[in-house]
């Protein structure tokens, strides 16, 4: 089974999470951490804040590792590094994704998230105590 690594940012300010809704795809219209593939050669730090640049034109600074989640699709196997993150700087703009939202961490279950991104939130809830 082919594996596909990639990198997400958990985006946090204050006491919210920044989620965003994919507009593509087999997973379309459901909620993500954003991010995306990492490229050969690439560092994962690297390729976060290329990916969220080019995803949201937003700069970010990466603040600590959470977590890197496994999972098998129907179709691949998928390595996902996650990061805690904040805004740096840049202007919104949903390149790969049809809306997004600040949240709470006790809000994030009322989502329809990705498979994967599931284990990201409990992952998340465990890292942030709730």
């Amino acid at each position: 089974m082919k594996t596909i690594e990639v990198v997400a940012a958990i985006i946090k300010h204050d006491n919210e999470i920044f989620t965003t809704c994919r507009s593509y795809g087999e997973f379309e219209n459901m909620w993500e951490f954003p991010g995306g593939k990492v490229e050969a050669g690439e560092a994962k730090e690297e390729a976060l804040i290329r990916e969220i640049k080019e995803e949201l034109e937003l700069s970010i600074n990466i603040n600590e590792y959470l977590t890197t989640v496994d999972y098998d699709y129907s179709t691949f196997h998928l390595t996902m590094h996650c990061f805690i993150c904040t805004i740096n700087g840049g202007k919104l703009h949903l390149n790969a994704h049809n809306d997004a939202k600040w949240m709470r961490i006790e809000e994030l279950d009322r989502l329809n998230w990705v498979p994967a991104d599931i284990l990201v939130v409990e992952k998340l809830k465990e890292y942030e105590g709730k």
